[in-house]
């Protein structure tokens, strides 16, 4: 594992998250935190089971199985410990979303605070932080308690 590699494949599981949620695969986003915890300012949930079980219960999908949303994840910065098999990512997050009746609008912006660990040769999500610091409409996107 080279560092320039390791990167990569973190930035990718970042990407991924958001492709993930932005598609309505929320198993798929279980899957990214088998092995993880997920903090937010609606608490936490471990496992990819509790991550899963969160997003079901907290994001609006749409007739299209999907949030109809858009994660623009940015400024990334992440640090490899290649002695360690860790980890760690910085990132800003922006959420659009947009429906028939809710013209396309930011309606979240924040950031990501990412632990990774590299296990039998591929590196996987350890920890996430969200902390959402502006948030817009947020009432087609969540029920209830927020994720950030």
């Amino acid at each position: 594992m080279s560092a320039s590699t390791g990167t990569a494949a973190v930035t990718n599981l970042i990407a991924r998250y958001a492709e993930l949620v932005d598609t309505g695969d929320f198993a798929g986003v279980g899957d990214l935190f088998a092995n993880a915890v997920f903090i937010g300012g609606g608490g936490s949930a471990e496992g990819g089971a509790a991550v899963e079980r969160m997003l079901r219960d907290t994001v609006i999908r749409y007739e299209d199985g999907t949030p109809r949303t858009h994660h623009v994840t940015t400024n990334i910065a992440v640090e490899i410990d290649e002695s360690a098999g860790t980890a760690t990512a910085r990132s800003y997050v922006t959420v659009f979303q947009a429906l028939p009746d809710l013209p396309l609008q930011p309606i979240a912006a924040g950031r990501y605070q990412d632990r990774f660990e590299y296990h039998d040769g591929t590196w996987r999500f350890a920890e996430r932080r969200v902390q959402i610091n502006l948030t817009g409409d947020l009432r087609h996107h969540l029920r209830g308690r927020p994720l950030g």
